[in-house]
Order: structure tokens, then C-alpha cells, then sequence
């Protein structure tokens, strides 16, 4: 195309530039997906216009079918996709196809640098989905014409090399057309029956008629997956629908197919994907279901359908009951998007039962990566405890290795045990070492272990289970009466030296804790804290801390245990020692350790140096 006074030539940015090299080269044995991307493009711009023409109806061809036709001469290796829709004007063209967006080819080719990923399945995600046309074509001319009526139509040119060209152009009907020059060894997508092969795989379920020549019935099926009875629907079409949406590598966990008339008429096909990372590949980037009334996508990202715990799900909602000239306030104020979140929240929570119920695997890995919204879930959202509380997993003490959930917990709990009990800490195995677990050891109580950061949050919503309270086993009154199964019988210091020893440790940790005592619960653990104020709260503690709040965390009591041999074999260090002391000072802190409130665990460094000295030196006297 030569250069006039009509037309411009513009340079491609290097990114543009090295983006087409990649396309054009590395994308050969997938060329089919560049008409997959032009007729998505132009089922994009026809749902732009038909959003626009609810409101705005003095657009260019008002009464055009809003549709896609492709036409092909094979001898001419000639291909040509035009849509009515949208349209563009001259610094549409130039904003969408002449810079790219370029943070995303850079991101495009930072991927294609580290990896050797299916580009066919991503191209689109980066906004480069239209360059994919250069696999195939000797060069490619974009004519458009905009909605709006005294627009002018334009056209772009460009042969995939390192210029493109810009002019006015000579177009009366509204929206943009694509010709492109095949290829020699590209001929194949001028055959019809290829074309059709194609649409069918990719693009069936577009809500546009797409024509093939002068043909009036239209080759792709239009009617929406969703719209579709599941009677109809393979689970290929399942997943290649969600493929399609989110550019997921992986098949999702499950698929909720649904439509209702009452109390609100919708459609919907939902997913849960398998991993809570959405990754660089993803189609989606933000939470939101994507909202359609009468097949019109009027919100991309809707969160009003869902409760935020359960915002990881993926998919599509369409309700006819939703008016035409929709808009976020008009719905919310009619009422309607309540009841549709209603129906929607009840069906997810049912299939996950279902899912739980049915396949403990498949639900386990859905616990392990969406579990953290489900506890979130009941901090913030204390009405749906009780749905969700049946979906919950945890570890316990007697079976660190598997997933409970409450019921199991109830199902193995022992004769006359009115309380579920808990422990919370930091990781599952510094938890089960906790001093508070000695008494529910030694007697087989099953403990559950909460070491999420979002436990603690949970735990403000989650009081009861059923008939059953939970309890913090650092909080709650055991019988110590009983004789502890398999406790060895341990002669316990004399009261008269534990009282001294007592008075040892309150001199030496002054006001760093409320008081000394001996422990009755204590058999394994030299030592404990426990809360002062048996009305404590010690998960709101755990609360300000992980959101940096300031708070001061109460002065605990240090328990101590009357038969350990640490507290024995301090005794007979001299009263007043620089290693008594110290001793003391370490026995504190690792209490502190594990109940995760130490403010400087790195302090312990030094004083445990000191210890290791001074044990060498004794063992290298004797």
C-alpha cells in the first residue's frame, strides 16, 4: 500500500516487533487459533454495541443484524471476517491495534523466554490475540467504521514486518472487517469445511450468528452453554467452556450446571477451579462472576451473586428477570440480587456437601486450597456458620495426618466428653509439643490443631458445634483426679523446696507474669502459661496480632511442674546463680516460644549459649 496524503506509516515498538516473531514462528502448528481470537474480537465489539443500543439509539445502522460473516476465495487465498458490531475510530485503531497494550506483550514475552508454555492458550489473555492473524497471513488490512454516526471509517495495514500504515477508508455500513491474505502453505483456512471444523471447536456457543459465504442459517449453535439443557452438554464442552473463560490449564474441580424459575428466573454454569492461584495464564483477573441479562453481559466482575467466602468461583449467571437498562444501584435497590445470591449461595454450599459427601479426595484438595475462605466465611459472615461449619476440615492431635471434620471429630469423642477441644499455634508440629496437650495425651482426647492465621478469625464466629461447645485446651478444666493413663509415678519435689524454687522464679521474672504455681496438669512439659483472667480471650490476642495492631498481650501465670527433672536439677544449683538464673529466664521464654507470643525469639540465641557452656564445663570437671 503506498504512502499518501491519507495514509500514515507508523513503526511497531520493539516489544511489538519481537511478539510478532514469536506468533509468527513458535505458534505454526496451532494456526487455527488466530480465527478463534479475530471471532472473539468480534463477538467482543457486537456485545459492546448491543450494551450501547439499550440506552443509545442513534447509532449508525440501527436495524443491521448484529451478526459475524466470513467469506473465502481459495484461489485468491482471500479470507475476510466482518462483524456489525462496534466498530472503531481512527484512535481506536491505533490505540488497539497499533501499540498494543505493552505491559502485556512484555509479559507475554517474559513467559516465552522462561518457559516453552502453549502460547495457542494463552495469546489472548495479553491483549495480542489479533497478531496471531500474522501465522498465516502474507498481510492483513482492518477497515472499521464507528457506531457513532459521523464517524469516519478507517483502515489499517500491515504485513507483519516492522511498519504498519493508517489512512482514511471508503466504508458505509457500521463495524470492522478483516481480510487477510493467506499464506501459500496457509491456503487450507480458505476451504470451507476447515472453517466450519473450526468454529465448531472454538467459537459454537458465541450469541452471534456466524454466516460462512451467502449462506443464511448460520454454522455456529449461538445458543449460550449455560442456556443449554445439561441433558445436551458433554463434559468436553464442560471443560472447553471454562478453558475458554479462564485460560486454565487445569480441569476444574466441579461444574454447577443450573437453571431456575423460582423464587428468580436465572441461568448459570459455575466452576471451582483446583488451585486458588490464578497464575499469568489466567483469563480472569479479578473475583466477580460474569453477569448477562438475556445473553447481554452487562458486569464482567459482579460480586453482589456470591458471599465474599466463596468469591474463588468461576463462571457465568443470566437472568432474564434483570431490566434491560440494568445498572448496579437499580438492582440492588429492586431487590432481586439478594434472591440471586440466595439461590446461588444455597447451590455451591449443596455441591460442595455433595462433593465432601462423595469424594473425599477431590474435597480434600478443594479444603487445602480454598478452606481459608470457608473460615473466613464464618469470621465474617457468623449467620452462615452453621452452613458451613459442616464443610470444615481439620488436623487433630491423634490424627495429625488426615482431615477430619466435626462430625468425625463427634462421631470418635469419649464417653462423657461435652466440649470440642482446640489448640491453637503456629505449625502442626511444634502445636502437638505444647504443654497445654499433656493432659489430653495422656488421656487419648482427641485435640483439633489450628495453626491457620485465619483460625484465630474463625474462631470469633465459631463457638459451637451441635450440642457441643469448642473449648481452648489452655482454658479448659480438666479432671486431674484421675490417675493420667501411662504416666510414670514421678516423686514430686518437696513442698517446702518448690515453694523456694516458687520465690526463685517470681524474684528473677518480677512483673513479667502475674504469678508462680505449681501445675496439676503438667507431666511431660517442665512448664506452662496459662491466663490470669480464666475469662480471657487468647484467640482476640492472636487476632491483633496478625493484623498489626497494637495490643498488649495480658501477663500470663507460669505454671510449673512439681516432678520435672529440670526443676529438680535446679534445685541443686546454688540459690542465686548466674545459671539458676538464666535457667529460669530460658524456661519463660521457651513458654513464650510456644505459645507464639515471645516478642524476640532471637534474644533465646545468647542465653542458650551461656546454658551449652556451662553444661560442657561441668561434664569436663567431673
Amino acid at each position: 500500500m503506498a504512502e499518501t496524503n491519507e495514509t500514515q506509516q507508523y513503526s511497531f515498538k520493539a516489544e511489538t516487533k519481537q511478539l510478532l516473531n514469536i506468533l509468527i514462528h513458535s505458534l505454526y502448528k496451532d494456526r487455527e487459533v488466530f480465527l478463534r481470537e479475530l471471532l472473539s474480537n468480534a463477538s467482543d465489539a457486537l456485545n459492546r454495541l448491543r450494551f450501547e443500543m439499550v440506552t443509545n439509539h442513534n447509532v449508525l445502522d440501527p436495524d443491521a443484524e448484529l451478526s459475524i460473516r466470513i467469506t473465502a476465495d481459495k484461489d485468491a487465498r482471500m479470507l475476510t471476517i466482518q462483524d456489525t458490531g462496534i466498530g472503531m475510530t481512527k484512535d481506536e485503531v491505533i490505540e488497539n491495534l497499533g501499540t498494543i497494550a505493552q505491559s502485556g506483550a512484555r509479559k507475554f514475552l517474559d513467559i516465552a523466554k522462561e518457559n516453552q508454555a502453549d502460547f495457542s492458550q494463552i495469546i489472548g489473555q495479553f491483549g495480542v490475540g489479533f497478531y496471531s492473524v500474522f501465522m498465516a497471513a502474507e498481510w492483513v488490512r482492518v477497515t472499521s467504521r464507528s457506531y457513532k454516526p459521523d464517524a469516519e471509517a478507517v483502515t489499517w495495514y500491515a504485513t507483519g514486518e516492522d511498519n504498519y500504515q493508517i489512512g482514511k477508508a471508503d466504508m458505509s455500513e457500521r463495524g470492522t472487517k478483516v481480510e487477510i491474505k493467506l499464506k501459500e502453505d496457509a491456503a487450507e483456512f480458505a476451504e470451507e469445511y476447515r472453517l466450519k471444523n473450526i468454529i465448531h471447536k472454538h467459537s459454537d456457543y458465541i450469541g452471534f450468528p456466524i454466516y460462512i459465504g451467502e449462506a443464511k442459517e448460520a454454522v455456529n449453535k449461538q445458543t449460550s452453554l449455560w442456556r443449554t439443557s445439561k441433558q445436551e452438554v458433554t463434559d468436553e464442552q464442560y471443560k472447553e467452556f471454562y478453558r475458554q473463560t479462564t485460560l486454565d490449564f487445569e480441569d476444574s474441580l466441579v461444574h454447577i450446571h443450573m437453571s431456575t424459575d423460582a423464587p428468580v428466573q436465572l441461568y448459570a454454569l459455575l466452576y471451582i477451579p483446583s488451585k486458588v492461584e490464578r497464575g499469568v495464564f489466567s483469563l480472569r483477573k479479578d473475583d466477580g462472576l460474569k453477569l448477562y441479562t438475556r445473553n447481554i453481559l452487562i458486569d464482567e466482575y459482579n460480586k453482589d451473586l456470591l458471599p465474599d467466602y466463596l468469591r474463588f468461583v468461576q463462571g457465568v449467571v443470566d437472568s432474564e428477570d434483570l431490566p434491560l437498562n440494568v445498572s448496579r444501584e437499580t438492582v440492588q435497590s429492586s431487590g432481586l440480587m439478594p434472591k440471586l445470591k440466595k439461590v446461588l449461595t444455597n447451590q455451591v454450599m449443596r455441591e460442595l456437601g455433595t462433593l465432601a459427601k462423595n469424594d473425599a479426595e477431590k474435597y480434600q484438595t478443594f479444603w487445602q486450597e480454598f478452606g481459608v475462605y470457608l473460615k473466613q466465611g464464618i469470621a465474617s459472615n457468623p449467620a452462615d456458620a452453621e452452613t458451613i461449619n459442616p464443610l470444615l476440615r481439620f488436623k487433630t492431635n491423634l490424627n495429625p495426618e488426615i482431615w477430619s471434620s466435626l462430625e468425625d471429630y463427634v462421631s470418635r469423642m469419649k464417653d462423657g466428653q461435652k466440649e470440642i477441644y482446640y489448640i491453637v499455634g503456629e505449625d502442626s508440629k511444634s502445636i502437638l509439643r505444647s504443654p497445654h496437650l499433656d493432659y489430653f495425651h495422656s488421656q487419648g482426647t482427641e485435640v483439633l490443631l489450628l495453626t491457620d492465621p485465619m483460625d484465630s478469625f474463625m474462631l470469633m464466629g465459631l463457638h459451637k458445634y451441635k450440642d457441643f461447645d469448642l473449648k481452648n485446651v489452655a482454658q479448659a478444666e480438666v479432671d486431674t483426679t484421675q490417675k493420667l493413663k501411662d504416666q510414670p509415678e514421678e516423686e514430686k519435689i518437696a513442698d517446702t523446696d518448690f515453694n523456694s524454687l516458687v520465690e526463685r522464679f517470681k524474684q528473677v521474672l518480677g512483673e513479667r507474669v502475674t504469678d508462680v504455681r505449681a501445675s496439676t496438669r503438667l507431666y511431660q512439659s517442665v512448664a506452662r502459661l496459662a491466663n490470669a483472667d480464666a475469662n480471657a480471650n487468647p484467640e482476640l490476642q492472636r487476632v491483633y496480632k496478625y493484623l498489626g495492631k497494637e495490643y498488649e498481650i495480658p501477663k500470663k501465670v507460669l505454671e510449673l511442674n512439681p516432678s520435672h527433672a529440670i526443676l529438680k536439677n535446679l534445685l541443686k544449683l546454688e540459690s542465686g546463680s548466674d545459671l539458676q538464673n538464666i535457667i529460669i529466664e530460658q524456661i519463660f521464654d521457651s513458654a513464650m516460644l510456644v505459645e507464639g507470643i515471645h516478642p524476640d525469639p532471637s534474644s533465646i540465641a545468647p542465653r542458650v549459649q551461656q546454658i551449652i557452656e556451662a553444661a560442657l564445663a561441668q561434664k569436663n570437671s567431673q
